[in-house]
């Protein structure tokens, strides 16, 4: 049998943090920036290094199970790498659309 890479026992916590640290602090950092138009080039910093730690947990998740890791492992790696993907990839654009949006009430505030 093949050993684990880690312990089965703790493979769901680098999908937590990701989780937590994704959900806890992307959401409010565009909830409350995006609107405003301020710290675009932070706030979409932060969704696209969630976005590259995802696919290293996805890419990871799939070598597991290449490899016949146990099911904690290359599940506690993989689905919530494919989960982040999924919203975050899907939040980048809405994130992106905000700040369009607010460039674009800022040029028309400038020509009143």
């Amino acid at each position: 049998m093949i050993e684990a890479w880690i312990d089965p026992v703790v493979a769901w916590i680098p999908g937590m943090l990701l989780g937590v640290v994704g959900g806890a602090v992307g959401g409010p950092l565009a909830g409350y920036f995006a609107p405003r138009g301020k710290f675009k080039k932070q706030v979409l910093g932060f969704y696209y290094m969630i976005l590259a730690i995802s696919t290293i947990l996805f890419v990871a998740g799939i070598a597991a199970l290449v490899s016949g890791q146990p099911y904690a492992v290359w599940y506690g790696l993989g689905f919530p790498g494919l989960l982040c993907l999924i919203i975050f990839g899907v939040l980048i654009g809405v994130v992106s659309k905000r700040y369009r949006e607010a460039e674009m009430r800022r040029s028309i505030a400038e020509d009143i």
